[in-house]
C-alpha cells in the first residue's frame, strides 16, 4: 500500500515512500518545512522534498492524502 497527494483540481498524483501521518503532518505545515529546508545544511528527507514541490505545483488546489493499493 502507498500513500501519496493527490490535486483534485488537475487530477495529478504523486505517491511518496512514507505513511499516510507523515503525508498529513507535511501538508498541513508545509510552510514550517520549507523554513527548516532553506536552514538545514543536510537537507530534508527525499519524500519531503518531492512532497513540497508537488505542494508548491499545486499550491492553491485542493490536495487530499490518498492510498494505492
Amino acid at each position: 500500500m502507498q500513500h501519496g497527494y493527490k490535486c483534485e483540481d488537475c487530477e495529478t498524483a504523486i505517491f511518496l515512500a512514507t505513511t499516510r501521518t507523515e503525508l498529513s503532518w507535511l501538508r498541513d505545515r508545509a510552510h514550517v518545512a520549507r523554513e527548516v529546508a532553506k536552514h538545514s545544511s543536510g537537507g530534508l528527507d527525499t519524500w519531503m522534498m518531492d512532497g513540497l514541490e508537488f505542494l508548491n505545483d499545486h499550491q492553491g488546489h485542493s490536495i487530499v492524502v490518498v492510498v494505492r493499493r
